[in-house]
């Protein structure tokens, strides 16, 4: 075995490259991937555990509409100014103490949210409610993009973008999981046809959705075509939603709509994990958690800007229409919104596939240092040098120094 990659002409020496050299992978690393993802699922579940049952909420505590609305919101105005710490926690301080700080941020945004039910005296339901629900969009931010991280320290080259595929595809399952089971255990039977319709369709986009991250992750694990796989389907996405834009103006199309709902899923949503992968592979060498927590600040902020311009253009339709809202008045015009959301995502899917070109900066760069490091199978019998035991950062559960018998459970990767 040749000395250590920094040696090497060519290959500058950064942290990044440090922990990669002679690094083993460990069958545990999919324990860890499982844990991280759980906790995304359930920060997502209790992010929109209100919404699917907004009605019924303001009857049981006496609350407004718009206050039921801000427990969604706080997410929103949350991730943006503290995404940026969570950015250094993650990156400085470490993968490890990120997650145990999200898990305890999680239950302690849970039970406080849960106090108000237990009859302690108060009169003040909101309070316990937005209080919790604070805490819980200040662990989503140190969640959200942990799988690029993770992805990264613990996983081989040709498994980082499936690794990554399946931690930021649990986060979706959660929202999933809050639209199946809140209308399930909290129901008014003569809203139940619509809103099963609209959980309905929300199910599809988030189920093909991650149907098409798994396939999309599998192969650009093997192809390394992320910018390819990125620039389609963003443009299939963006002929979806022209036709959501078309179709969402007649009547009686369900059908079409459940089948633009699942493409849109299928088309946009699975290449979020792509996209997280592709901003970590052109930003090399900046850390994990910056390049994928800017992606995700910086799209939240746009979310905020987007959803506020669309509510702004919106005029309560002047003829007949087939629906109402709850306070008896007319539905909105959402035409020039979603005619405005169909041309901005035409417009930047355009911008992205002329102007978007880049190297994969940390590929070339581990090729640059070791051309074997990431394969997963034994070394050649005739290769006797010891291998390195730079391992990535230890989460909590795992021991200081990892087990590297025979008996361990360590992968067959080795440098």
């Amino acid at each position: 075995m040749s000395g250590p990659a920094g040696d090497r002409p060519g290959a500058a020496e950064t942290p990044i490259l440090g922990a990669l050299r002679g690094h083993r992978v460990y069958a545990r690393r999919w324990v860890f991937l499982l844990v991280l993802s759980l906790l995304s699922c359930s920060n997502a579940t209790l992010w929109l555990s209100f919404a699917p049952v907004a009605d019924r909420i303001v009857q049981y505590f006496h609350l407004s509409t718009e206050q039921i609305n801000w427990l969604s919101l706080v997410y929103l105005a949350v991730s943006i100014p503290f995404g940026v710490v969570a950015i250094w926690v993650l990156d400085f301080v470490g993968l490890r103490w990120a997650t145990i700080l999200c898990a305890w941020l999680n239950f302690a945004g849970s039970v406080i949210r849960s106090l108000y039910c237990m009859d302690i005296g108060t009169q003040d339901p909101f309070a316990f409610l937005m209080g919790g629900q604070s805490l819980c969009a200040l662990a989503q931010t140190l969640v959200i993009f942990s799988p690029a991280k993770l992805a990264a320290l613990w996983f081989p080259e040709h498994q980082r973008a499936t690794a990554n595929m399946i931690g930021t595809m649990s986060n979706p399952l959660g929202i999933l999981v809050a639209n199946l089971l809140s209308p399930a255990l909290v129901k008014k039977e003569e809203d139940i046809p619509l809103m099963e319709f609209a959980g309905f369709c929300e199910s599809l986009f988030i189920e093909f959705g991650v149907l098409g991250a798994l396939v999309l992750g599998l192969y650009v694990d093997r192809t390394k075509h992320f910018t390819g796989a990125l620039k389609i389907g963003l443009c299939l996405t963006s002929m979806v939603s022209v036709a959501f834009a078309l179709v969402s103006q007649l009547q009686g199309q369900t059908v079409a709509l459940a089948v633009i709902c699942s493409l849109f899923g299928l088309f946009g949503f699975s290449v979020a994990p792509v996209a997280m992968e592709l901003a970590v592979e052109c930003s090399f060498p900046v850390g994990e958690g910056a390049a994928a927590g800017l992606i995700f600040v910086l799209g939240q902020a746009e979310g905020v800007l987007i959803m506020v311009l669309l509510t702004a253009l919106t005029v309560r339709r002047a003829e007949p229409s087939f629906s109402t809202c709850q306070d008896g008045q007319g539905p909105l015009d959402w035409k020039v919104s979603v005619l405005l959301m169909a041309g901005l995502c035409t417009l930047f899917t355009c911008f992205l596939v002329f102007f978007f070109h880049t190297p994969y900066r940390r590929l070339e760069a581990e090729a640059s240092a070791s051309p074997s490091i990431q394969e997963d199978v034994c070394p050649a019998v005739e290769d006797h040098t010891p291998h390195l035991a730079a391992m990535p950062e230890a989460l909590p559960w795992d021991p200081t120094t990892p087990s590297t018998d025979a008996a361990g459970s360590s992968g067959a990767a080795h440098s």
